[in-house]
């Protein structure tokens, strides 16, 4: 039981750490994701040896999978928290007359804002950048000025130009 016990807690450290590193390999953060590694594929080979040590016993290879799963979940839950990058966020709103815009950037946010046409008329229209850190309070702040409004989310992959991303940079936003 306790060879179990091992082997699952094993798999999970080891898939936290890949999921992790996997995410800083994708947002750029090379050098981090490298120095994770070393760690992620120690634990990786002390898991598999005990595993494949031990393969008659199929409770181990039990313990392996589900450990393996179980690190899936806590490696994206530490993914989430990091909230690294940015997203950029759009917003279709039928309201002209409500400064959603303006009352975004008095929080923080950058905003570009135009006029549009959808099926039933004129709209406005925003695209939003923000770190991923305050993606859930920018859903919850329009959800209250307009719960009708239409939104859309996608990363941020490359950012250049502008006075909002300098400020971001500058530690300026958000405090």
């Amino acid at each position: 039981m306790q060879m179990v016990l091992i082997i699952f807690a094993i798999n999970i450290v080891y898939v936290t750490f890949f999921t992790v590193r996997m995410i800083l390999t994708l947002k750029g953060y090379r050098y981090i994701a490298a120095g994770l590694s070393v760690v992620e594929i120690v634990i990786y080979v002390i898991g598999l040896g005990l595993v494949l040590d031990n393969l008659n016993e199929i409770q181990n290879l039990v313990a392996y999978a589900i450990g393996y799963g179980c690190g899936v979940i806590i490696g994206s839950k530490i993914e989430e928290k990091m909230a690294l990058g940015y997203i950029t966020v759009n917003v279709i709103t039928s309201e002209k007359n409500l400064k959603l815009p303006s009352i975004l950037r008095e929080k923080g946010y950058g905003v570009t804002d135009w006029s549009a046409n959808g099926l039933d008329g004129d709209r406005s229209a925003m695209q939003i950048l923000t770190p991923r850190k305050y993606e859930l309070k920018l859903y919850v702040t329009i959800k209250e000025i307009d719960p009708k409004a239409f939104i859309i989310a996608y990363e941020a992959k490359m950012i250049h130009g502008g006075f909002w991303v300098k400020s971001v940079r500058k530690g300026k936003l958000f405090k």
